[in-house]
């Protein structure tokens, strides 16, 4: 290569890029990608230990086996057997109201009175009737008996033949006239008797009484609005008073697919749950199974009887039922039943395997469990579980093994 080739290659590229550019462009994105990594660690150290509210529930044993396993489950609603709209029997204004709903009532108690100023009247006239019928009836026996004394003196003229015949006849016609009006005074005077009872019925018809003991539902009428035991068709008449409910005639009644009655015996044992109250479990027993079935449900009614009365329990209250199985008498004691009951509502299913969560020392820990059959809402686990472990219900979504919780909740299922 000769002097002019070398002079050529001594020329300046103004388009090439500046020495150290690249190197420098390169160590700003590492700083930026360094930063953004060192703040999500930072916001993930601040953020694991951050507790996540939860609810829990504590596993609790299988019931013994000498309550029996629970062969049919059903739902339906607490009734009365004995409840009356109560309503007087006339149709009136009404006076005063002395009812409440929640008021406990006699039977015989005064729930209402209507406007009784026309039947005190009717009462007072007829009182008045009787009165007079009697002061008749007086003067018809006064007058009787002194006919009777006239013809007693006809009668011993004529023994004397001092009288004529026709004087002895109008003497005895006269005093059994006289008689006559007696006994028609008589029927008068029972007459005004009735009139004036059926006076006081009307007038007992304006107070409204409790036809048994109870507690009062409904209350459905005001002072000033009229009531009448007959509907009119409008909305200015009312029909009822209020309503009595016998607390002690509660029982329960649910609706039992056809398909499965052939599980229920009446006098059968039954373990009831009320939706109001899940932790009570109430006793309960089959009454009967009403014979007739419900064609557009498939259903056969079947009454159940509560083993425990209590305040708590009210009409239209849902309710659960499990009919439990019945052993026969000297059968062999069953075996203790596996495993313990965990809400149905701490389930997953993860990679086909069912997992649950428990809290262990304030985090989740995830477990796998096995899992047996159901008893209402509850389910059987017969592996993984203990009785007494705290079970996460209701996980939250994104919810991790060894995430910060803390209960929100404490619920004994």
């Amino acid at each position: 290569m000769n002097k002019s080739e070398l002079l050529k290659e001594l020329h300046i590229d103004r388009d090439a890029p500046e020495a150290g550019s690249s190197t420098r462009l390169r160590l700003w994105l590492s700083l930026g990608a360094a930063t953004a990594v060192i703040a999500a660690s930072a916001l993930w150290f601040l953020n694991r230990d951050k507790p996540v509210e939860v609810s829990i529930a504590v596993a609790r044993s299988m019931p013994s086996a000498s309550a029996g396993a629970s062969v049919l489950d059903a739902t339906g609603y607490v009734t009365a057997r004995r409840q009356a709209t109560v309503s007087a029997k006339i149709t009136g204004k009404v006076r005063d109201v002395r009812i409440e709903e929640g008021q406990r009532v006699e039977a015989g108690d005064i729930l209402a009175t209507l406007d009784d100023s026309e039947a005190r009247v009717e009462v007072a006239l007829r009182r008045a009737q009787v009165a007079a019928s009697r002061a008749q009836l007086v003067e018809a026996e006064a007058a009787s008996a002194n006919a009777g004394r006239e013809y007693q003196r006809q009668q011993d003229l004529a023994d004397r033949k001092l009288t004529s015949i026709s004087a002895l006849d109008a003497a005895r016609t006269e005093g059994e006239a006289s008689r006559a009006r007696v006994a028609s005074q008589a029927s008068a005077v029972q007459v005004a008797l009735e009139a004036l009872a059926a006076a006081q019925v009307q007038l007992d018809n304006t107070i409204v009484r409790a036809p048994f003991a109870g507690v009062i539902t409904v209350k459905a009428a005001q002072p000033g609005e009229m009531i009448s035991p007959i509907s009119a068709g409008g909305g200015s008449i009312r029909t009822g008073i209020g309503t009595v409910v016998d607390m002690d005639s509660l029982e329960i009644q649910v609706d039992v697919s056809e398909s499965y009655i052939n599980r229920v015996q009446p006098g059968q044992k039954v373990e009831a749950v009320l939706n109001a109250y899940p932790d009570w479990r109430i006793p309960a027993s089959v009454i009967a199974i009403v014979p007739t079935a419900d064609r557009s449900k498939a259903t056969v009614k079947v009454r159940i009887a509560l083993g425990e009365k209590d305040t708590r329990i009210v009409p239209e209250m849902g309710v659960r039922v499990a009919f439990l199985e019945s052993r026969p008498k000297g059968a062999a004691q069953a075996a203790a039943p596996r495993g313990v009951l965990v809400p149905a509502g701490a389930m997953r299913q993860e990679a086909g395997k069912d997992v649950l969560f428990l809290l262990r020392d304030g985090r989740a820990e995830r477990r796998a469990v096995t899992l047996g059959g159901s008893l209402g809402d509850s389910r059987q686990v017969l592996a993984g579980v203990t009785a007494g472990d705290s079970v996460i219900v209701d996980v939250p979504e994104g919810l991790k093994d060894g995430d910060a919780v803390v209960a929100r909740e404490a619920v004994d299922e």
